[in-house]
């Protein structure tokens, strides 16, 4: 009889590209899991701030009342952008959308209708990074919003759910030295042989945090520079690791969880948001969609952006980066998410000795 498991991506994104592999790693002889995840992907690929629901979809399956399959046939309703429609095409689990507009009350009861249709043998819910380990008030902390309103919901399932937290300080917000006395015993430490089957997606996907998790995996060590900010993260023997975290513990310190218990709206989870962590990402996210939107566009010069890429690498060696994302370089030359691709292929003609998949390593001496 095929065994079903049920994998919540706590933040969206990268995180159901780490669901598919902890279900290789874990599971991979009972079939491929049922992943629960937001539609909420970077400006790069989707120029609409916040999460999408889904009338932002066509094509959707229902699987419950209130949840919906995301098949490799469906299509996200212009101008949004989705990465979770190609996931379906490329990977053997089923991507179901967690719809946050209804709050952790609605994402509570997509969870039970899920458990009641699915019966599954596991629950499992999978962060990349550890920020759902945060209060709230921790001053390098980001984008808690989508972590903290899965947690909220999961400690309310009249199910058993286990936390699990891959990649500890890989999404560039909590040190892992911060996180090592938050930590529950390592259940899984990945392999090469985990990321194989997401192999072709990473080399798409715009994830920086299951990007470094893959490449830790594979071996890579050193210090990587992601995001817009250029956040400096330690790529480590600890980056492959996976640990459980004692759920009811995360909530206690997770503030912000605590005081989205309740909600039955977006808009009042992001108040919830301004209120304990002093911003709500999703602001961060309209007023750099305002920005982007007020630049003009240019074309990819390809000399010109090699010369632009040589004073970004001569500029990173100063701060002691041996490698950064794609997403990084995109960003930091000034390019648009349109760009993105052809900055990659352009990258990979011209300079294959660099790519350490999936990320970009920037030679110790130029």
């Amino acid at each position: 009889m095929r065994v079903t498991r049920l994998i919540v991506a706590a933040g969206g994104g990268g995180d159901a590209v780490a669901a598919a592999m902890l279900d290789t790693a874990l599971y991979g002889d009972e079939g491929p899991a049922v992943v629960l995840t937001y539609a909420w992907d970077r400006l790069l690929i989707d120029p609409v701030p916040g999460p999408r629901g889904p009338a932002d979809f066509t094509g959707l399956r229902r699987l419950t009342t209130s949840v919906q399959a995301v098949p490799g046939d469906a299509s996200p309703v212009a101008p949004a952008g989705s990465t979770l429609p190609r996931l379906a095409a490329e990977l053997p689990q089923t991507f179901a959308l967690i719809d946050p507009h209804h709050g952790a009350e609605g994402i509570t009861r997509q969870l039970e209708e899920l458990v009641q249709h699915l019966a599954p043998e596991s629950i499992d819910l999978l962060d990349v990074g550890g920020d759902i380990l945060a209060k709230g008030d921790e001053p390098t902390l980001r984008s808690p919003l989508a972590d903290a309103l899965a947690l909220a919901a999961a400690c309310q399932v009249n199910a058993p759910v286990r936390l699990l937290v891959a990649g500890p300080g890989l999404d560039g917000e909590l040190p892992a030295d911060d996180l090592r006395d938050r930590l529950g015993a390592a259940v899984l430490t990945f392999t090469p042989d985990h990321v194989q089957p997401v192999s072709s997606v990473l080399e798409w996907h715009p994830s920086e945090a299951t990007a470094m998790l893959a490449a830790t995996a594979r071996g890579v060590r050193g210090l990587c520079e992601v995001r817009d900010a250029g956040l400096p993260v330690p790529l480590t023997d600890e980056g492959p690791t996976v640990h459980e975290v004692d759920l009811d513990d995360a909530l206690n310190r997770n503030q912000l969880a605590r005081a989205l218990l309740a909600t039955e709206t977006l808009d009042e989870a992001e108040q919830r948001s301004r209120e304990i962590c002093g911003y709500s990402e999703i602001d961060y996210e309209r007023n750099k969609a305002s920005w982007l939107g007020s630049r003009p566009e240019r074309m990819l010069d390809p000399e010109r952006t090699l010369l632009q890429l040589d004073q970004f690498e001569d500029e990173a060696r100063v701060r002691g980066v041996s490698h950064t994302t794609f997403r990084r370089i995109t960003e930091a030359l000034g390019l648009n998410g349109k760009q993105r691709q052809d900055l990659r292929a352009l990258l990979l003609s011209s300079r294959p000795e660099q790519y350490a998949a999936p990320l970009w390593r920037i030679p110790a001496y130029a």
